[in-house]
């Protein structure tokens, strides 16, 4: 079983899906960053210094109850939007290497491949024919 295991584990396709998903997990990091950090504080300074990870509607205020302090429950829908502007990025970003792949793979089918050279017979045949047509 342990032999089996690593026959799939080390299986090219594998390996490839691992590699993919700790760079997609990056590539997130990355995004998220781009976003919260460089897109949305000018779009929050142009809706008047709106904080947009702040944006939340209060549906019950917080209170002091006997068992404690109670939470205010929150609808933090400004989160939600800076993720939805994070997806959008990611899959803009994902389009365009797709883009940018399928077209050199057009480009490489389009380009005509190269006669493959004559095979030893090939040139032997041929230099036995010029052979013959001297005679």
């Amino acid at each position: 079983m342990v032999q089996e295991f690593k026959t799939f584990a080390m299986r090219g396709n594998v390996v490839d899906m691992a590699v993919g998903i700790i760079m997609g997990g990056a590539f997130g990091k990355i995004v998220s960053s781009f976003v919260a950090d460089v897109i949305m504080p000018p779009i929050g300074f142009l809706v008047g210094g709106v904080n947009f990870t702040n944006l939340a509607l209060t549906m019950k205020e917080a209170s002091k109850g006997a068992s404690g302090d109670v939470a205010a429950v929150t609808l933090n829908y400004g989160k939600f939007l800076q993720s939805i502007v994070d997806f959008l990025i990611i899959a803009f970003a994902i389009f365009m290497a797709i883009k940018i792949m399928n077209s050199l793979k057009k480009k490489e089918e389009q380009a005509p491949a190269s006669p493959p050279p004559p095979s030893n017979e090939e040139v032997l045949l041929a230099e036995i024919r010029d052979l013959l047509k001297q005679k």
